[in-house]
């Protein structure tokens, strides 16, 4: 059986396809694009055919199944009224069995009409799946392009406090923050450089994927999303684009002060991790960390090291690419145990 895992986000859709034999896992291949919601939304189907096709013909598969963070894009009134038209638009795509990640579980079409807000959002319970394969007791991070989860496991199951994005911003099971869209003025309000701190600019000048292209943690091929000026993605240009948060240019500034703003930056990112991982921490006492996603070693591995706690990764049992999809893989695992 061959199932395809799609994790919808507002800025990235994600492709797990999995080969499955008597519920064993036989292959993974996955791919990914860059769909930004907000403004897009319209091409959801056609990206889904897209990336299926770049694997095999979309007639070789057996079932899909879907989970989602698009729904909190700004396209949308209202969470509920996002769920329902990705819904819409997967429904409309797809004629082989299709079902979507809840916080309960995999949900049909018709429960999810029923009580849609159960979808919003719920791509970590995907990635819990992977994480038990790891540890039945540990708490995971998955650090995406724009998103950090901090999930709690205990007993192989996933025992988050909260469920919703907005209840999980109070526990800790949510910071916010990620490895490429995060505004460096969203968690920064000075930056230390030449023994003298610079309070920043609060303007769209800088996002975190031009701090880590600088200090050489993801290349441009990492660098999918849209830069803030609409120019480059070359050290140089994130060096010009660092610069203007402190009101400055690369007239003013050398590459050697760039670098130091962006290790600066860099552990502040970390703490702000950090800070969610000692709430869930203490709340659970759960002393295994398990990471995953594009941010696993430049962010999670860090935070976890900051507060003296064991970490592993899902880089043991998955390569570097099937990380960054973890969500997706997960949801394909969830499928093939709902259709059992």
């Amino acid at each position: 059986m061959k199932i395809a895992g799609f994790d919808i986000g507002g800025a990235n859709t994600d492709l797990a396809i999995i080969d499955f034999e008597n519920g064993e896992i036989k292959n993974i291949e996955v791919d990914f694009e860059y769909l930004p919601m907000w403004s897009n939304n319209d091409d959801l189907s056609h990206v889904l055919i897209e990336l299926i096709e770049k694997i095999c013909p979309v007639s070789e598969i057996d079932a899909v199944g879907i989970s989602m963070t698009a729904e909190l894009v700004d396209a949308y009134d209202t969470k509920k009224e996002g769920v329902l038209d990705v819904v819409r638009k997967c429904e409309e795509t797809f004629t082989c069995p299709i079902a979507y990640v809840g916080v309960d579980g995999m949900l049909s079409k018709d429960e999810i009409e029923k009580t849609p807000l159960k979808a919003a959002a719920a791509n970590w319970i995907a990635t819990a799946q992977i994480a038990t394969l790891i540890s039945d007791n540990c708490i995971f991070i998955d650090t995406g392009s724009t998103t950090t989860d901090i999930i709690p496991i205990r007993d192989a199951k996933e025992c988050a406090i909260g469920k919703s994005d907005f209840d999980r911003s109070a526990t800790g099971e949510l910071v916010y923050t990620g490895t490429l869209r995060t505004n460096l003025a969203s968690f920064l309000d000075k930056v230390e450089l030449n023994g003298k701190e610079y309070r920043v600019a609060s303007e769209l000048f800088a996002q975190t994927a031009d701090v880590y292209m600088v200090l050489d943690l993801i290349t441009e091929k990492d660098y999918i999303c849209d830069t803030f000026d609409g120019e480059g993605k070359s050290k140089m240009d994130c060096a010009r684009r660092i610069a203007r948060v402190v009101c400055a240019d690369l007239e003013m500034l050398s590459m050697e002060d760039i670098v130091e703003m962006a290790d600066f930056i860099h552990q502040k990112q970390v703490e702000q991790i950090a800070d969610g991982l000692k709430q869930v921490h203490e709340t659970q006492n759960l002393d295994l960390i398990v990471t995953t996603g594009l941010g696993k070693d430049i962010l999670d591995r860090p935070a976890a090291e900051l507060l003296g706690l064991e970490v592993k990764s899902m880089g043991d049992i998955l390569s570097d690419d099937e990380c960054t999809v973890a969500p997706a893989i997960g949801t394909a695992v969830m499928m093939e145990k709902y259709l059992s």
